[in-house]
């Protein structure tokens, strides 16, 4: 339901925000406190400060799923610009290296992008927010200091390239649909290593995160003039197996006891449990077929 500016203290939802360009994650978060003067918010998954598109931002008990949407699937919109490397692989780091590209055709390109589907390894940039040592990567590039990062596996689920421009300065723009962890800053560098002409990322869009869309997205103004939706924790399930209780194993679930029914999901399956009305009521781990609570939203 729409929600207006007041107090939402006892709100728990979901809100599919749209970041714009020039905003960290946490800013968001900041102004999703104020505008609704709520306590508890959180985003899912950092979106850089340049990058604009979808940051589901969690609110009051929903804060708890915060971990299970920035676990899902990601998709992007990106522009790369061939010829320019920078430091931190996108367009607002310092120059490193720059190569007439002209040579580039979108053959060539679109051949290298099927290099890069699947499993493939990244190493994090200097600049991004994995710890290394307790301190965040971004925090040791401010200081001057370079430290050595292990390779991640990630997956590449889809890169459709959309367009081409040729030139010196050739451009890119591709569609990626990826796992969680993936830095497209990266991709771009390392398909510009690959063509030998370096790269970076000159401009990105998150179109989906999980199943949060960048068309059903509210922007900023729209959250401050009460016309953002707060969505029911429900919404974030995406594709999570659900299992529908009946009153009394509502009840049982509520006072911390796992109800005693068989579901078709192999151990370790995180499973979600809702009552009739479709209220969520807890997570559950599949174990030899039955539930082990894990969240319970009482």
């Amino acid at each position: 339901m729409g929600r207006g500016n007041g107090s939402l203290a006892e709100v728990d939802g979901v809100l599919n925000l749209l970041k714009p360009p020039g905003m960290t994650s946490h800013d968001v978060v900041a102004f999703v406190r104020r505008t609704l003067g709520v306590k508890k918010a959180g985003h899912t998954g950092t979106l850089d400060p340049g990058a604009a598109g979808v940051l589901p931002v969690c609110i009051g008990r929903a804060t708890r799923l915060a971990e299970y949407i920035a676990g899902t699937d990601k998709a992007y919109r990106a522009e790369i610009t061939f010829g320019v490397t920078t430091d931190t692989q996108d367009a607002f780091g310092t120059v490193l290296a720059e190569a007439d590209a002209s040579h580039l055709t979108r053959g060539d390109v679109a051949y290298a992008l099927t290099r890069f589907h699947g499993p493939i390894e990244q190493v994090p940039p200097m600049v991004s927010a994995v710890r290394v040592g307790g301190k965040r990567l971004y925090e040791l590039a401010r200081e001057g200091v370079a430290v050595e990062r292990e390779p991640r596996r990630v997956f590449i689920h889809r890169l459709q390239l959309l367009d081409f421009r040729p030139g010196p300065r050739p451009v890119a723009y591709i569609d990626v649909v990826c796992s969680k962890g993936t830095y497209v800053r990266t991709l771009a560098h390392d398909l510009g290593q690959y063509l030998r002409v370096g790269a970076h990322l000159s401009h990105l869009v998150r179109t989906r995160s999980g199943p949060f869309l960048l068309s059903e997205a509210a922007t900023l103004e729209e959250l401050a003039a009460g016309k953002a939706r707060v969505l029911p924790p429900a919404a974030a399930l995406g594709d999570m197996p659900r299992v529908t209780l009946s009153g009394r194993d509502a009840a049982r679930v509520l006072h911390g006891v796992a109800p005693p029914v068989r579901v078709p999901h192999p151990d370790g399956t995180t499973v979600a449990l809702l009552a009739a009305d479709g209220e969520l009521l807890a997570l559950a781990e599949v174990v030899r077929g039955g539930l082990r609570l894990r969240k319970v939203f009482s």
